[in-house]
């Protein structure tokens, strides 16, 4: 969109945070790493850390480099080895410096550091930084954004309901397509600096678009398809029932959507039970999934949830294959409801995708994760017309997620990481090493932190996404 005037992209805007971003932090790290580490052995006398000099990682940075090779070795991963304890309360987590062999995609060998058994193999350095498993994005638009364009907040004055979002919605679509694969290709990027190479993106399926968000979106991910892995939701924003939508939601199935999506079928399609009855319908039909947005807090929204678990457990097909996103009635709910709710969608294997809420509304998701549901993060908006915010970093929802539900200790901290993950953890909660194995896929992020509860507490910054062995953003050194 042409305003008349000259801005910086938010994509450049990043680009220079994130720059000054890290060298204040590389800054503080170094400095700070050294204090922690004198409090630390004072207090334990018995572990040992160090700081890398200010000399090798100037020599390092100045000949950083991407991997193009399909076998390698990567020296000088920092692997978590277990807990320090104290009693029973963990106080540390023990790392150790490795060497992988990567491998058509997959860890081939866990090697003492710096050993390469085939000697004509390329080898890099990932410079002490500690490897955590590849995040997910669960819950993305990537078809309609500003990012990458000029900057622009959308102006919402309060009071502003979803029925008037919709009609903005309509209202903008047309301006936006044009620039759907340039910015969606600018937010895979930006998600990969972040360290996620899996996604879920919901995709916009109306009578304004058509299918031909769908079409860019697919043909966009087609070209990335090698580093970046990303189901697509078909999105009835504008009502499945409101916006006589069910047709296209069904050439939309035809022509690859993974899922089906839904939107609130009270307050938007005004009938709850058609409206999920059609989305449950359409998703049997083509043998798909369902991911729906559920934003109603009202008694309405606890009946849609009801209603939506009843149909799973009358309907085995369906088993595995629903997931509420936001899901904000649950928050409306009391302990016991919550507890009664979670045990059943656990046992139907219903999953949750929240962006972790701030603000008044307290979402159950630590008792539900009790519970047995899986629960995942995603970034929902990125400055969009819905909202100026998203940062496309998971590693920010479980810090989020950390601040808000768990009291903060070394093993709490490090068990957040698991709801930008997947639940993919370095340690088990005993402390043993269950990632990376031999024979894992090669996704994983390289992050300058000294352990996952670090990297957490802190956000730390990232310096190389690898998926399945191939480096989608950032670089090692040689």
């Amino acid at each position: 969109m042409n305003l008349g005037y000259t801005r910086i992209s938010t994509l450049e805007q990043d680009n220079r945070m994130n720059n000054a971003e890290k060298s204040r932090r590389e800054f503080l790290s170094g400095s700070g790493k050294v204090a922690a580490a004198a409090a630390l052995f004072g207090a334990t006398g018995s572990m040992a850390y160090s700081a890398p000099s200010t000399s090798k990682t100037r020599e390092t940075d100045n000949r950083m480099i991407a991997i193009k090779d399909k076998h390698y070795y990567l020296d000088n991963v920092l692997l978590e080895a277990g807990f320090v304890r104290d009693g029973q309360a963990v106080v540390g987590t023990e790392t150790e410096l490795k060497t992988l062999e990567i491998k058509g995609g997959v860890i081939a060998a866990l090697l003492d550091n710096k050993q390469h058994p085939d000697a004509t193999l390329a080898h890099f350095d990932a410079g002490g930084k500690l490897l955590l498993p590849a995040m997910r994005d669960m819950h993305i638009h990537l078809d309609k954004t500003f990012y990458g364009g000029p900057w622009r907040v959308n102006y919402r004055p309060e009071g502003t309901t979803i029925m008037d979002m919709i009609a903005l919605d309509r209202k903008l679509l047309p301006e936006l397509q044009p620039y759907t694969q340039e910015r969606a290709e600018k937010l895979i990027d930006l998600i990969q600096s972040k360290g996620s190479t899996i996604a879920r993106s919901h995709c916009n399926i109306d009578p304004v678009s058509g299918l031909k968000n769908l079409e860019n979106l697919m043909a966009v991910l087609e070209r990335r398809k090698s580093g970046f892995e990303c189901e697509i939701v078909a999105f009835p924003q504008h009502g499945l029932l409101l916006s006589k939508s069910e047709a296209l939601m069904r050439e939309a199935m035809q022509a690859g959507a993974h899922y089906v999506g839904g939107l609130d079928p009270t307050n938007v399609d005004g009938a709850m039970e058609k409206s999920l009855d059609t989305m449950f319908q359409i998703a049997l039909d083509y043998g798909k999934g369902v991911d729906i947005h559920l934003h109603e807090t009202s008694p309405a929204g606890i009946a849609a949830v009801n209603y939506m678990v009843e149909t799973v457990e009358k309907t085995p097909e369906l088993k595995g294959k629903l997931t509420i996103s936001h899901a904000f009635a649950l928050a409306m709910m009391n302990e016991q409801q919550v507890d009664n709710i979670a045990t059943r969608m656990a046992a139907q294997k219903i999953t949750i995708a929240s962006t972790v809420p701030i603000g008044k509304m307290h979402m159950p998701l630590k008792q539900l994760q009790e519970k047995g549901v899986f629960v995942m993060t995603g970034t929902d908006s990125v400055i969009d017309h819905w909202s100026p915010y998203g940062l496309g970093d998971m590693l920010e929802k479980a810090n989020l997620y950390a601040q808000l539900y768990v009291r903060a200790n070394e093993l709490t901290l490090s068990r957040s990481l698991g709801i930008a993950t997947g639940n993919t953890l370095p340690l088990n909660d005993k402390g043993e090493r269950v990632w990376p194995k031999v024979q894992d896929e090669a996704s994983f992020v390289l992050v300058d932190a000294s352990c996952s509860a670090e990297a957490v507490a802190r956000i730390s910054p990232r310096t190389a996404t690898f998926h399945k062995g191939e480096m989608v953003w950032g670089a090692v050194g040689v």
